[in-house]
């Protein structure tokens, strides 16, 4: 980026561009570790919420991800269609798809949190490491508030 095509002090001091921007290079960096692996950076989300303990039925991953149902099913559809999941009717409520992974995503979970992992390392890199640990607990922090919904 030439010193034309960088935004001014004005803009560049801005909340709101700092964090689109910081977003974009960890997208960037996470889509770019997570390619070799076959999924992206919402999916692995999907793959974490599943892994997470007992069999989760569909909606309760959604809500777990904060995503419409909709939306879900078309996801857990792309992931079924990989062979990282399965989905079958719930044993006592047969309205209820249980959602499980499979051994294929299982170990493509474990690769690809690996690879995330240091994709984070690289977006953290310029921060020391107690200003990155304060760097997520400041984002933590906020996510909180919102979830709870101050």
């Amino acid at each position: 980026m030439s010193t034309t095509e960088r935004p001014g002090a004005e803009l560049s001091g801005r909340l709101g561009y700092l964090l689109k921007h910081a977003q974009l290079r960890m997208a960037e960096l996470n889509a770019e570790a997570l390619r070799p692996h076959g999924i992206d950076g919402r999916e692995l989300g999907v793959l974490v919420v599943l892994a997470g303990g007992e069999p989760a039925s569909q909606q309760q991953a959604a809500q777990r991800l904060g995503i419409d149902r909709t939306t879900m099913v078309a996801m857990l559809d792309t992931l079924e269609g990989k062979g990282l999941v399965s989905r079958h009717p719930h044993a006592e409520d047969r309205r209820r798809n249980v959602v499980e992974l499979t051994e294929r995503g299982r170990v493509v979970l474990g690769r690809a949190l690996e690879a995330s992992d240091e994709a984070e390392r690289r977006f953290l890199a310029s921060l020391s490491t107690r200003a990155a640990q304060q760097f997520r607990d400041s984002l933590r922090a906020i996510v909180a508030q919102r979830q709870a919904g101050i």
